[in-house]
């Protein structure tokens, strides 16, 4: 990790910027793909298994009896911490329901909102490396608690057409039901397009590599919502005097081992702390199996000296990162004017896994500055807000003149007159 000690504010647009993106060539790659699926369904999907899984699938339906499978071969002790993650994923998103509030706004004209499942929803969940089964809960809860009426859940397989055990077992526990041997962009392409085996979807969901990036990027094109712009996977923590080196440590390779292009950053005042945290970065490092994967990463990654908390307060805002951790004395004061980050983890006791499992958080998160501008996924990212509204005679009698006189200044003399008629006959 390179260490930059006071840099000027100048300065700081280079220093944070992330691994670069570039998609050019990806698309380009990505394009066929989505359109052979779009013209020849199933079959193109079935070639591309091949092709880039090596694996001949006849049926990309999971059975129920390779559902009983893989809850016979999920170990139990797994098994009992899926099912607490459960609970907290669940409580903390069922109390994110917002009971329909009617309001009137003047007398006789009443007003309100109801929130309605989105119909159908797909959920790509990546198998390679690091099969996700947390990302099952974190997807699949708020889509079962959001009734949305058709939820299908899209995962690769390995070259004897198996899914990971733990992937079944959790979709089967929150209860869903379609779940298709189908990884990579042709995924995507299928929820995109539909064929004849795999429901075409109105909104797809989480996370992939570079192909399944694109291949979302090119679903919106295609008429079809994503959860939100994808990046590489990223920590920033803010530490002070008081922070634990091994804690922080521990931190930022707990991102960096997701993948080569993650990118982790220290941001401290404490200029002790810097040799102690690189110490146990190295030391721990060398004890992780992706050793080499998160060792990539910290080329990407930095440790940041500032001269003081108000200084920091900015970068961090400035970095608007996926996770932040504050590893602060301060922390939940400090928390309080965080106003750009993905999920925000406070107190020196607070890691980041612990959001990215098990707490209740949901860890499908906005990485590489979308912080900015979008929230992490949610019960709201599954529904709809419709609103309603009912006027009755009187309040029609008070409204309309005013939306007469709008309308006619707008030179929108059909608007006016869907008013007028109504007065008139009111007046008769």
């Amino acid at each position: 990790m390179k260490v930059f000690k006071y840099p000027e504010r100048t300065a700081w647009s280079e220093i944070l910027k992330r691994p670069v993106m570039d998609f050019d060539e990806i698309v380009d790659r990505v394009v066929p793909i989505m359109e052979s699926v779009r013209t020849r369904g199933d079959e193109a999907v079935k070639e591309f298994a091949q092709k880039f899984d090596q694996v001949v699938l006849d049926e990309f339906l999971v059975s129920e009896s390779e559902i009983e499978d893989a809850i016979a071969n999920t170990d139990e002790e797994l098994k009992k911490a899926i099912q607490v993650a459960h609970q907290n994923i669940k409580t903390f998103h069922e109390a994110q329901f917002e009971p329909v509030k009617l309001v009137e706004t003047m007398a006789g004209v009443e007003c309100w909102r109801k929130s309605v499942g989105i119909e159908k929803v797909g959920l790509y969940i990546p198998g390679g490396t690091a099969p996700l089964f947390s990302t099952v809960l974190m997807l699949g809860v708020p889509a079962i608690l959001a009734d949305c009426k058709e939820v299908i859940l899209c995962t690769p397989s390995n070259k004897e057409g198996k899914i990971n055990p733990a992937i079944l077992y959790t979709a089967n526990l929150i209860g869903l039901k379609k779940i298709y041997k189908v990884g990579g962009a042709q995924a995507v392409a299928a929820m995109t397009y539909g064929t004849s085996s795999i429901t075409k979807v109105d909104k797809i969901f989480g996370p992939g590599n570079q192909y399944v990036t694109a291949a979302k990027q090119l679903a919106m094109k295609a008429g079809v919502a994503i959860d939100m712009p994808a990046g590489p996977s990223e920590v920033a923590v803010w530490a002070d005097e008081t922070a634990h080196p091994s804690f922080i440590a521990a931190d930022l390779l707990s991102q960096a081992e997701h993948g080569v292009d993650s990118q982790v950053i220290l941001v401290t005042t404490s200029e002790e702390l810097i040799a102690k945290v690189s110490d146990e970065v190295t030391s721990q490092l060398e004890q992780l199996p992706r050793k080499e994967i998160a060792a990539k990463a910290l080329e990407n990654s930095h440790i940041i000296l500032l001269k003081d908390e108000k200084e920091a307060l900015d970068l961090i805002n400035e970095y608007a990162a996926e996770h932040l951790i504050l590893s602060l004395d301060n922390a939940e004061d400090v928390a309080e004017q965080i106003i750009n980050a993905g999920s925000v983890f406070i107190g020196h006791y607070t890691p980041e896994s612990a959001g990215d499992y098990a707490s209740g958080t949901n860890h499908t998160l906005p990485t590489y500055g979308y912080a900015k501008s979008y929230s992490g996924v949610s019960l709201d990212s599954f529904v709809r807000k419709i609103t309603f509204q009912k006027i009755s005679k009187e309040g029609l009698k008070v409204l309309g003149p005013n939306v007469e006189i709008m309308a006619k200044h707008e030179e929108l003399d059909a608007h006016k007159n869907a008013v007028t008629v109504r007065l008139q006959t009111l007046k008769d």
